[in-house]
């Protein structure tokens, strides 16, 4: 079963930092006025979809349950949240500060989505020790018991 969980990470960590490339890339392509960067990445990402789609073992692995749980946590940390807190700074930047215009929003967005893909790593990396940790006591304890029923 722990195999399955560092899989179902390492897939959403992955899948999370392939659609940040998109985002920084449609930024970066708005700023130099070339799509050249978008379609690169768009490229990349369409290629590795098509690939989990098509090859069958990857595709059955994807399927998983624990896979498909941390690709949707993954999901709310790189887009969800980030979306409504873009929203709500964007507005209230506009109203007290200065109006941003469409760049500087999706710059907004992306560095909030970072941020978010940024925690979903430190939640997964807390949550990995704190399994660990409580293994490692739950493995003494039986060892301990054990010894303690010998004698």
């Amino acid at each position: 079963m722990p195999k399955v969980r560092y899989y179902a990470d390492l897939v959403a960590i992955l899948a999370g930092l392939m659609w940040l490339l998109v985002y920084w890339s449609v930024s970066y392509s708005v700023h130099i006025d070339n799509i050249e960067p978008t379609l690169a990445a768009l490229l990349i990402a369409g290629s590795l979809i098509m690939i989990s789609f098509v090859h069958r073992p990857i595709r059955v692995l994807l399927s998983r349950y624990h896979v498909r749980k941390r690709r949707t946590e993954m999901w709310m940390h790189i887009l969800a949240l980030p979306l409504g807190l873009a929203f709500l700074l964007a507005m209230v930047i506009d109203h007290l500060i200065t109006p941003l215009n469409g760049e500087q929003k999706m710059l907004l967005f992306n560095v909030l989505a970072t941020a978010g893909w940024l925690v979903f790593i430190i939640t997964l990396a807390v949550k990995l020790i704190y399994r660990l940790v409580t293994e490692r006591r739950r493995a003494r304890r039986t060892a301990e018991a054990r010894v303690e029923s010998k004698k």
